[in-house]
């Protein structure tokens, strides 16, 4: 890719056409992290938050956020998705969660955004959930590890 999509030759921003792109299997794998105090991950994992069962919660908003990605980025294009799955990973010895996004569609554009939605959603619903008890909570490295479908085919982070 040599240019920025979104810019006419104006210069000025718009929403790509992807009406001549085939339709394509399209995935897209996303993860990110969520550090916190050891006792805070205790309570999650003990399920004893009064707010109920964090991870679960977490897994429904990052599902919801990836269907919602184009109302929430202005320039995205509102697809069908045919996959989204949400793993929350608890790393004890980090005292961290990280979060794994995979989003499938059978569409002719990408998956990528829905996916670092979905990440990004997830991890917030976890923050605004234990705030209460740990707000040093830090979200990081919120990235793409994985594209494949498309004109561009495979693309995976080394």
């Amino acid at each position: 890719m040599t240019h920025l999509t979104h810019f006419n030759a104006q210069g000025q921003a718009h929403m790509v056409d992807v009406g001549d792109k085939p339709i394509t299997k399209r995935q897209a794998i996303a993860e990110g992290y969520i550090d916190m105090r050891p006792e805070t991950l205790q309570r999650i994992l003990a399920g004893g938050h009064k707010k109920g069962d964090v991870l679960g919660i977490a897994r429904i908003a990052g599902i919801m956020a990836s269907k919602k990605t184009a109302e929430l980025i202005p320039l995205c294009h509102p697809i069908a998705l045919t996959k989204v799955e949400i793993d929350l990973i608890p790393q004890l010895e980090a005292s961290r969660v990280r979060c794994v996004a995979v989003v499938e569609t059978t569409a002719p554009t990408g998956v990528e955004m829905e996916a670092l939605t979905a990440v990004q959603i997830a991890l917030l619903t976890i923050y605004d959930m234990c705030k209460g008890v740990d707000r040093e909570m830090t979200l990081h490295t919120i990235r793409l590890l994985k594209k494949s479908g498309g004109q561009s085919g495979l693309w995976q982070r080394l």
